[in-house]
């Protein structure tokens, strides 16, 4: 198999991704023609339904900010060369550590509580990476097998405890009692009022602040400190880790507990931000999105930022769309954002060769002036 085209480090980090970007809305606006609509119609209802206004804003940083926390989740394990598809899983449990602590202690205060529940959650969400990594590390089990599995058990274990452990007595929807008022994560809207500015009432709520804190924090780790040279080195050849005396047992295990510490706070957004207690199948697929932001993004804290705006605004956009063109229900939308995620993901590399071949007929012509 041919190495990949090399492309110059601006290009690969933002060209290719515009063109894979372009190349799937393009493919996404044929599809909503054959449909009987206006491709401009449908794009422009996007765009003002995710950005155009501060409630659509809102909603799309909102959606944003857990996927973010998952996509930093499988940023960390990738630069250890892991591939996590196990942060859906992690995010569950790590919501329920969330959820506990906000459950029993949602009347103390909140400089209490809410450290806590974000300590919990990252520890729920590591705990539950810890024998996918354990078994990676000692055992040589392959991590996308046994973290897909942990996907499964996760679901099976919060349908247990919401069905019979945690549900609200009296109720049959399988979910917990309201959290108390001082668990609540600070809305976005209301903090901003205290400051004289005025904000449309979204989900949008303190977890953000967070979630740009955590990508500050792990672009620091990874690229600032010896233990994140470490990551990198037992990613990209482990014999020379070996060689260096780095063990790559313990980085392989240190990587996919903060991996799932990451994905674990995503319960801080969904559960303390928005829904207030806690409900079945409260992650709804974002830590699968969580994989495709992260490639979207290079693995990078910056680009996955722009890639997680990017899905939230697909996501806020797409419920605009439907809205107003019934043709075009969720399930097209859906299909939109696996076009994007194709293009980006699994077929990130399919313009690479002839962009590369362009970019050196432009710098042969440059070069010959």
């Amino acid at each position: 198999m041919s190495a990949p085209a090399k492309l110059p480090r601006w290009a690969d980090l933002v060209l290719l991704p515009l063109v894979n970007l372009t190349a799937a809305l393009g493919l996404a606006g044929l599809v909503v023609a054959l449909l009987g609509e206006s491709p401009w119609v449908a794009g422009r209802l996007m765009l003002t339904g995710s950005l155009g206004s501060q409630d659509g804003l809102g909603y799309t940083l909102y959606y944003a900010t857990g996927f973010i926390f998952t996509g930093l989740a499988v940023t960390v394990a990738y630069h250890a060369g892991l591939f996590n598809i196990g942060a859906e899983g992690q995010a569950y449990i790590g919501g329920l550590g969330t959820g506990l602590v906000a459950l029993w202690l949602g009347d103390a205060s909140p400089w209490l509580v809410l450290p806590l529940s974000l300590l919990a959650g990252a520890l729920f969400g590591a705990a539950w990476a810890f024998l996918p990594a354990w078994l990676q590390a000692r055992r040589g089990s392959h991590i996308v097998i046994t973290t897909i599995m942990f996907n499964f058990l996760a679901s099976a274990l919060m349908t247990y405890l919401l069905v019979n452990v945690l549900i609200k007595p009296g109720q049959q929807s399988p979910e917990s009692r309201e959290f108390g008022a001082n668990a609540l994560m600070p809305a976005l809207h209301d903090v901003l009022a205290k400051a004289g500015i005025p904000f449309a009432a979204t989900p949008l709520n303190a977890a953000f602040l967070f979630a740009l804190a955590a990508a500050a924090l792990v672009w620091a780790l990874i690229w600032r400190t010896r233990w994140g040279y470490a990551l990198r080195v037992v990613g990209q050849n482990e014999s020379a880790a070996v060689y260096a005396g780095i063990t790559p047992s313990r980085v392989v295990i240190g990587a996919m507990l903060l991996s799932g510490a990451l994905a674990g706070c995503f319960g801080l957004n969904e559960l303390l931000g928005a829904q207030h207690r806690i409900l079945i199948d409260f992650p709804g697929g974002a830590g699968f999105v969580g994989i495709a932001v992260a490639l979207m993004g290079r693995n990078h804290p910056a680009g996955i930022m722009g890639a997680a705006v990017l899905f939230g605004a697909l996501y806020q956009g797409g419920s605009q769309l439907s809205f107003d063109l019934p043709k075009l229900n969720r399930d097209m939308v859906v299909v939109i954002q696996g076009l994007v995620i194709l293009f980006c993901g699994a077929m990130e590399n399919v313009f690479r060769a002839p962009l590369a071949r362009l970019l050196a007929i432009f710098q042969r012509g440059e070069g010959g002036r």
